[in-house]
């Protein structure tokens, strides 16, 4: 089916491929965006709807914040593209140094990309290219997550753990990847607020690993801090504390995915921050530039660069081959840098802050809800999971998704998850308000049977 008599006023959405989308589902029920403003949309309805997912996580300072158009304004008047190879424009180094500086301590190289997908590929090829000049090529193996999403670059579907997303593509997926178990037991954990207090000893999980396969054959483990598009998992007390430990001990690589943690969604810069953990790498996206143009990086530790860079054979050689024609593009540079300049000067990651404990409140006041098997949370993010309809997967949470925009406010689903992850300038009774509507849809959703 291409077309539907549901088109909203006649629009021909024949043509579109939408992604990560039911696409048959959505033209008998489209659901159309007009405007955004704040910490809402506007649809074709006239609906006003607080967004309540920033975006796709990108969106943490709302939408159409003047401050920043005015800066890619001002770009774009100026030079709006600049050669990626060979050359580069100031504002490019002065953007990475910002963000280096916001990194743990000893994470001070930046290699830019266009997306998190492509910055988990540049991350992964970083950690074979590293072990290679240090003589150890034997370490190729990569050691993921059970239910990860890392993109839908060919790497980060291998490293990943969503089933749907790496079923159909088998024959492409990169050899020699292992995968962790996750660390979600509803027997043990449901209803956790923050971080479960059970579930550390599955690091140990690793170290099986590095028995079964050896540690000079690994490159490098990756993670999400909190793994969020497979539904808002929050590591053990602990856990990822111990990962690290293994990976110093066999000198393997640690990677930590923070497309949807970085830049203050955990209630600080990154969740390496927040959990006090230092990683190898961190990869990076989304709220960078709010999501206004694309843009993504790779944070890597001083050393991997400098042995990469000592090992390029005579100067004038390339010693990486590997980049983007819009690595560092003078735009997503601007929209960054007038992003973080409102970090600071509005002080958002410290309202992110704030408004967690306003959200945990209001979320886990679900609690007790015909069809919520578990809520859970961190930072400024939440996740319900909800008792799917029988025999058809993710339609419980489609019709919750459904009911929340008719009451006025905009979620995310994954199966039969809900995820939210509201604005940094989102009020508390913005969050609160989130909480309840999400509440009734799930009272008008569990009226459905199969």
């Amino acid at each position: 089916m291409t077309t539907s008599s549901n088109s909203p006023k006649g629009i021909d959405m024949s043509a579109y491929w939408l992604p990560f989308t039911p696409n048959r589902y959505f033209h008998q029920h489209p659901k159309m965006m007009q405007s955004a403003k704040g910490a809402y949309y506007f649809d074709d309805q006239g609906r006003k709807l607080f967004d309540g997912l920033s975006g796709l996580w990108c969106s943490p300072l709302g939408h159409a914040d003047p401050r920043i158009g005015a800066a890619i304004t001002k770009q774009y008047e100026t030079m709006d593209y600049c050669p990626a190879f060979q050359m580069a424009s100031e504002a490019t180094f002065s953007l990475a140094h910002r963000v280096a500086q916001m990194a743990p301590k000893g994470l001070d190289k930046v290699f830019f990309t266009n997306s998190g997908s492509e910055a988990v590929d540049t991350a992964l090829k970083i950690a074979i290219a590293y072990h290679r000049v240090m003589g150890n090529a034997s370490r190729t193996r990569m050691i993921g997550r059970d239910r990860a999403y890392h993109g839908v670059g060919m790497g980060g579907i291998s490293v990943g753990g969503m089933v749907a997303n790496r079923k159909m593509f088998t024959s492409l997926m990169i050899p020699g990847v292992d995968h962790l178990p996750h660390t979600l037991n509803l027997s043990q954990m449901a209803f956790s607020k923050g971080q479960p207090t059970w579930g550390a000893h599955l690091a140990e999980e690793l170290e099986k690993i590095v028995a079964l396969h050896d540690a000079n054959t690994i490159a490098a483990v990756i993670l999400e801090p909190v793994q969020g598009s497979t539904g808002v998992i929050v590591p053990p007390e602990g856990y990822l504390q111990k990962i690290r430990e293994i990976c110093t001990k066999h000198s393997i690589l640690l990677i930590f995915d923070e497309v949807i943690t970085g830049f203050g969604r955990l209630g600080a810069n990154f969740g390496a921050d927040r959990f006090g953990v230092v990683p190898d790498m961190i990869t990076f996206a989304k709220a960078i530039t709010n999501g206004v143009i694309p843009l993504g990086g790779v944070i890597v530790r001083g050393d991997i660069y400098d042995s990469i860079i000592a090992n390029g054979g005579q100067e004038q050689a390339i010693e990486f081959f590997h980049g983007y024609t819009y690595s560092g593009h003078p735009m997503p540079t601007a929209a960054a840098h007038a992003v973080l300049d409102i970090f600071e000067s509005d002080d958002l990651v410290n309202r992110a802050k704030a408004l967690e404990p306003v959200l945990e409140n209001s979320l886990h006041a679900l609690k007790g809800k015909s069809g919520i098997l578990d809520i859970r949370n961190f930072g400024l993010s939440g996740a319900v999971d909800l008792e799917p309809v029988a025999g058809k997967p993710g339609l419980r949470a489609m019709k919750v998704l459904e009911a929340c925009i008719e009451r006025g406010a905009l979620v995310r689903i994954a199966g039969d998850c809900v995820v939210i992850g509201p604005p940094f300038i989102s009020k508390p009774e913005e969050v609160e308000f989130l909480c309840s509507v999400l509440g009734d849809a799930v009272d008008d959703a569990m009226k459905i049977h199969a």
